[in-house]
């Protein structure tokens, strides 16, 4: 890649390297120049630009990290589009996160401009939460960089996946001395019951025994043949050597003791174990408690499937003090604006404009007309039901009962949509905008403006614009464009909304994208549908000829 100053005589097709703004153009970094691009600039009298050009044998930042997120990424995992250099991995059911750590130090060795950040491997993830991000740092990475980590990536299984949780059936056999309270037992096995609630599974099948080898074998025995797929063991004195009554009562059952201990404090004395080729814990006196310890690491991954080994075990330590921590940190996510500053991913709704006149359509209402056999209207809520955009609100005001008719089902897998109706639909578009941004929680970050008359606009335009969306990093308006010409839908930051609700008329939000150029993020997209509105006979026309 050459980079450098670079003639505006010869920049076309050249990446801008730092934004310019003048007369008549806002050109942001990383824009590829067109000739028209250059015309502007000469004609601004601007003679130089700082710029990259891709040579022979280089690839393009989003084209390199798309490929590299194919390779890496494994079930129970989504990328996200693809933007200045970077794609994020998220997490699309809640389970545990298999992560290779010495493949990522190694992937992360191969070249400076290529890097992977994930989240601890192991951690117990949530859906939509981001579970790693590859960033490319320049504009574009050599081809032989690009292989070589390729080359980690698909060396063995894939390099991150998320091993989903499992309602596992569980048995806790607790031990009794004289001395023991009930009310001891009956808190711990609350305590469990609340741990594995947490974890989507069952209440705890629990027996009670004396403190003695002999009883915890027999009823070993009876929660194995009672089908419990984990098994538990709590003393009323904690565990101190592998001889001790629990790790014996276990092999008397005809189980066996892998491993005795851990260097994660609390959780230093816990036993591992095997009976009839399921799991076997011996408890730590902290599992008593709620607080998080070493226990709820161990328990996490065999509720998600994964084996315990000892030497996975003994891995723990770095990170492993957990004493005087009041609560463990929330990983890192996409940094997104809120009033208490923290970091997380962005939470973007849509709000689907279906109250129209369709006066230029003639007699028919458009939203109405079918399209590849079904009403023009559903294929906005199709693409926005399979995009990360949610919750989903959808206007209707003229002929509003036809209209909700032909609106597909509101729960579909959890993701419906709100309905609400707009009596002043005839006063023009933002009235219709006010009753969406009314329709949506509070905690949102942003909002997709959607029109109900696009029906080509796929999930995949959508995902590319709120991959691009970043208020931190100036990205809060998010326009997809096509050959520099912008189009639909578009993403407005939740700091926008106020002024929003104040617009009249029939303009809708589009006079914000001018007011706020500074903050305008243009994403190209790789076809004409974020132009194509059928407002008319002829649109229409048009849209079924192709």
């Amino acid at each position: 890649m050459i980079f450098g100053p670079t003639a505006v005589t010869e920049a076309e097709d050249c990446i801008l390297a730092h934004s310019l703004r003048g007369a008549g153009f806002s050109f942001k970094k990383g824009r590829r120049l067109s000739a028209e691009d250059v015309a502007a600039l000469q004609n601004a009298g601007i003679a130089e630009v700082v710029a990259a050009r891709l040579e022979d044998g280089d690839v393009h930042e989003d084209a390199a990290v798309t490929e590299l997120a194919a390779a890496l990424i494994g079930s129970g995992l989504t990328a996200t589009a693809s933007f200045t250099g970077r794609c994020n991995l998220m997490v699309a059911e809640r389970g545990v996160l298999v992560a290779d750590r010495a493949r990522i130090d190694a992937f992360n060795l191969v070249d400076e401009t290529i890097t992977l950040a994930t989240l601890a491997p192991y951690d117990l993830v949530e859906p939509r939460q981001m579970a790693a991000t590859i960033k490319v740092i320049p504009f574009a990475v050599a081809r032989g960089a690009l292989d070589a980590c390729l080359a980690v990536a698909r060396n063995g299984p894939p390099l991150l996946s998320v091993a989903p949780l499992a309602a596992r059936k569980v048995g806790l056999v607790q031990t009794q001395l004289a001395i023991t309270k009930e009310s001891v037992l009956d808190k711990t096995r609350q305590v469990m019951d609340q741990r594995l609630a947490n974890l989507d599974c069952p209440a705890v099948l629990e027996r009670r025994c004396a403190h003695d080898s002999g009883a915890v074998a027999e009823e070993l025995k009876g929660l194995a043949g009672e089908g419990c797929d984990i098994l538990l063991m709590s003393g009323a004195s904690a565990i101190v050597d592998r001889r001790d009554v629990l790790p014996s009562g276990l092999e008397a059952a005809g189980g066996s003791v892998t491993h005795f201990g851990m260097p994660v404090d609390p959780g230093n004395l816990i036993l591992l174990g095997e009976l009839q080729g399921r799991p076997v814990v011996g408890l730590p006196g902290c599992a008593r408690s709620p607080k998080v310890n070493g226990f709820d690491w161990v328990l996490q991954r065999l509720v998600a499937g994964l084996a315990v080994t000892p030497e996975n075990v003994m891995r723990l330590g770095g990170g492993g003090l957990l004493k005087e921590i009041a609560a463990r940190g929330l990983p890192r996510a996409e940094a997104v604006e809120t009033p208490e500053g923290a970091p997380r991913a962005p939470k973007i709704a849509a709000v689907v404009l279906a109250a129209g006149r369709s006066r230029r359509m003639g007699k028919v209402n458009k939203l109405l007309v079918p399209v590849d056999g079904k009403p023009m209207v559903t294929h906005v809520l199709d693409a926005l039901t399979a995009s990360q955009a949610q919750p989903l609100a959808v206007v209707t005001g003229h002929d509003y009962a036809a209209v909700e008719g032909a609106l597909p089902p509101r729960s579909r897998e959890g993701r419906g949509f709100t309905l609400t109706h707009n009596p002043d639909y005839a006063s023009g578009l933002s009235s219709s905008l006010r009753r969406g941004l009314a329709a949506l929680p509070e905690d949102i970050d942003g909002v997709l403006v959607c029109l109900g008359d696009m029906p080509r606009v796929s999930p995949a335009v959508l995902n590319r614009l709120i991959a691009a969306f970043n208020p931190l990093e100036g990205r809060a308006i998010c326009v997809p464009t096509w050959q520099g010409k912008r189009g639909n839908p578009v993403l407005f930051a939740r700091r926008f909304f106020a002024e929003m609700q104040e617009i009249a008329g029939d303009t809708g939000a589009r006079a914000l994208i001018g007011e706020h150029a500074d903050v305008v993020c243009e994403v190209p997209m790789d076809d004409d549908a974020v132009l194509l509105d059928v407002d008319t006979p002829e649109a229409l026309a048009a849209l079924s000829a192709s």
